[in-house]
C-alpha cells in the first residue's frame, strides 16, 4: 500500500503541530486559528469541533485552554486518521489526552446522531468551519477537498441543528464562514440560538469582507449585533495587524461583547 504524502505543520508558533495531506484535501490555516480564538472560556469545558478535518481548530483550543476537553468530529475516515496522527506527535503530548477523534456525520439526526457519539446536551462550546463553496461553484477534481468545501442545500441547517442538540443550555456556537452565508446562518439559528454576534473580516481598509466570525448562545433572546470589522493587514504592508496576529498565534482570544 502506497504511503500517503503528508506534512507536519506548526501552529501558534510551534505550540502544537498538525499532520495534513500534501497536495490534496483541505489544508487548515488561518481560518481554523481564528475559529479557535472564538472560544474564550477558562473553566473546565467540553468543546465539539464539527467537521474537524485534521483537527487544527480543536487542537488550537486544547493547546491554549488547559482545562478544555475537545472532541473532533469528522466524517472522512481519511481526515480522521490525519487527526489521530497529529495527536500522536510528541509535540502535542501536553494536550493529546484531552482530545479525542470520533468518525461521525454531523448531519445525522435523533437517535442516529446520539449513537454516533454526538450526544445531546453534552458540550459547552461547539465550533465549526462548515463547507463554504456553493454547489454551483466550479468543483475541484480533488475528491477529498471537494467533500470538505462543497455546500449542499440545507447543510447549514443540519450543522446548526446538531450544534443546538449537543450543546448545554447557554452554550456557545462559534463559526467562521463566507459573508454570503450570513442569511442562511441566521435562518438556521432560528429560535435555537440568540445573541448572535457577527464580525466581518476585511483584508485591508476599504476592501470587501472575505470572511465572517459568528458566535451565538443557545436559548438566548438577545438581539443580533454587527461588530466592528477585523482588518487583517495594516495599510501598505503584508504583515498581519497586531491583534489579528495575536489571534492567529494563540496569544489572545476574541471575546464576545
Amino acid at each position: 500500500m502506497t504511503k500517503q504524502a503528508e506534512t507536519v505543520d506548526a501552529f501558534h508558533r510551534g505550540a502544537f503541530h498538525v499532520v495534513q495531506p500534501k497536495g490534496r484535501g483541505h489544508r487548515s490555516g488561518m481560518d481554523a486559528m481564528l475559529l479557535a480564538a472564538l472560544v474564550a472560556d477558562e473553566r473546565p469545558i467540553r468543546v465539539a469541533d464539527l467537521g474537524a478535518g485534521a483537527g487544527a481548530a480543536g487542537m488550537a483550543v486544547a493547546s491554549r485552554l488547559v482545562s478544555a476537553e475537545v472532541v473532533l468530529f469528522e466524517r472522512s475516515a481519511d481526515m480522521a486518521d490525519f487527526a489521530r496522527k497529529g495527536l500522536a506527535l510528541p509535540q502535542n503530548a501536553s494536550f493529546a489526552a484531552r482530545v479525542s477523534v470520533i468518525e461521525a456525520d454531523v448531519t445525522l439526526a435523533g437517535k442516529a446522531r446520539n449513537a454516533a457519539g454526538l450526544v445531546d446536551d453534552s458540550f459547552h462550546h461547539v465550533i465549526m468551519n462548515p463547507p463554504f463553496n456553493d454547489g454551483s461553484d466550479r468543483r475541484t477534481p480533488d475528491a477529498l477537498k471537494a467533500e470538505a468545501h462543497a455546500m449542499t442545500d440545507g447543510l447549514f441547517e443540519a450543522w446548526v441543528r446538531t450544534a443546538g442538540a449537543i450543546m448545554i443550555p447557554g452554550g456557545q456556537l462559534s463559526l467562521i464562514a463566507r459573508p454570503e452565508s450570513i442569511a442562511e446562518i441566521i435562518d438556521a439559528c432560528g429560535k435555537r440560538f440568540g445573541g448572535i454576534e457577527i464580525t466581518p473580516i476585511h483584508p485591508r481598509e476599504g476592501e470587501n469582507a472575505v470572511r465572517i466570525l459568528m458566535t451565538a448562545i443557545k436559548g438566548s433572546r438577545a438581539r443580533l449585533a454587527l461588530r466592528a470589522p477585523l482588518v487583517m493587514h495594516d495599510e501598505g504592508t503584508h504583515k498581519f495587524s497586531t491583534f489579528v496576529d495575536d489571534l492567529n498565534n494563540g496569544r489572545a482570544a476574541y471575546l464576545r461583547r
